[in-house]
């Protein structure tokens, strides 16, 4: 098959499956209701969200300042009248996953795509998820366990 051939079917695809998402696809009315207009967004975002922390940082509505340049990642921050929030995007979806693992030392939620990280208090998390897609992950700390407290039962 020629290549413009093979880009002319992917891009069929793609603009088949992207219509089938936003419009609904023979759903039943419960899940057509969760494909509307905020899940088209993530459905976009899907496709054009791994690309930059721009991208991402222009789909919630903010002008982002980078602060991290490197080849394993980008991180920029968003300052919005919504909360401040961190956006890291990675060249290999194992470079985000060798980041999540670090980042289980410290525990917390994070709004995690096709390989970008979302950072923010979960409130905002939630907020930003129908213009981004991605799933909010918990993350566990792996710090000390707290005392029992007095009114806590002994454990023998």
């Amino acid at each position: 098959m020629a290549r413009s051939a093979r880009v002319a079917t992917a891009t069929g695809s793609l603009t088949l499956l992207l219509l089938t998402t936003a419009c609904g696809g023979g759903e039943d009315r419960g899940s057509a209701a969760q494909s509307g207009p905020t899940n088209v967004a993530a459905t976009v975002a899907g496709v054009v969200a791994p690309a930059k922390v721009e991208v991402i940082a222009d789909l919630t509505g903010c002008k982002v300042k980078i602060r991290t340049e490197a080849d394993e990642l980008r991180e920029g921050v968003c300052h919005t009248g919504k909360g401040d929030y961190l956006i890291t995007t990675f060249p290999q979806e194992k470079l985000k996953l060798t980041w999540l693992d670090a980042a289980a030392v410290y525990g917390g939620k994070y709004l995690v795509g096709t390989r970008w990280v979302v950072s923010a208090k979960p409130a905002l998390l939630e907020r930003l998820r129908p213009q981004l897609g991605g799933k909010i992950q918990e993350l566990r700390g792996t710090g000390p366990t707290p005392a029992p407290s007095a009114s806590s039962p002994r454990v023998p």
